[in-house]
């Protein structure tokens, strides 16, 4: 059985089994999604299901192998890099509408707010092109071909 399996049949939530194991709950929801444990976290899990380390270990391994095809591992990978260029360009936003606030506020004559919106625009739109794969230079293509 895999960790999350185990909790649910004892009843308990996430919480409860980081408080029984000594983890975090963060650490439960990793491991729960699939992520290899540590030994130590291991050893604390087998601790409260009172099962054998080396059958939680076997199970982790398994899950970890076989859950995930080639497929749904590119369509994550995607997913991931397309979160993380939503987030790369939230944060852009938000920071360059405050400096501009603080440069309204402190120099209305100069906008130099535009020096940073720039620069780091110019890494907002990269990421967005290589997330988006509207330009994918050296993308799968590329590999095999070489």
């Amino acid at each position: 059985m895999n960790v999350k399996a185990l909790r649910v049949q004892k009843g308990w939530s996430q919480d409860q089994l980081a408080q029984f194991s000594g983890l975090s709950v963060r650490t439960i929801q990793r491991i729960e999604r699939g992520h290899k444990p540590g030994l130590e976290s291991l050893k604390s899990l087998a601790a409260v299901f009172d099962i054998d380390i080396t059958d939680l270990q076997k199970e982790t391994d398994m899950q970890a192998d076989t859950s995930i095809s080639p497929e749904e591992r590119a369509i994550a990978n995607r997913v991931r890099a397309l979160g993380g260029f939503y987030s790369h360009l939230t944060r852009y936003v938000v920071v360059m509408a405050i400096l501009f606030i603080i440069n309204w506020q402190t120099s209305p004559g100069y906008y130099w707010a535009w020096w940073a919106a720039m620069g780091w625009g110019i890494a907002v739109v990269s990421h967005g092109v290589s997330a988006l794969g509207i330009v994918d230079l050296f993308g799968d293509k590329w590999e095999k071909r070489q």
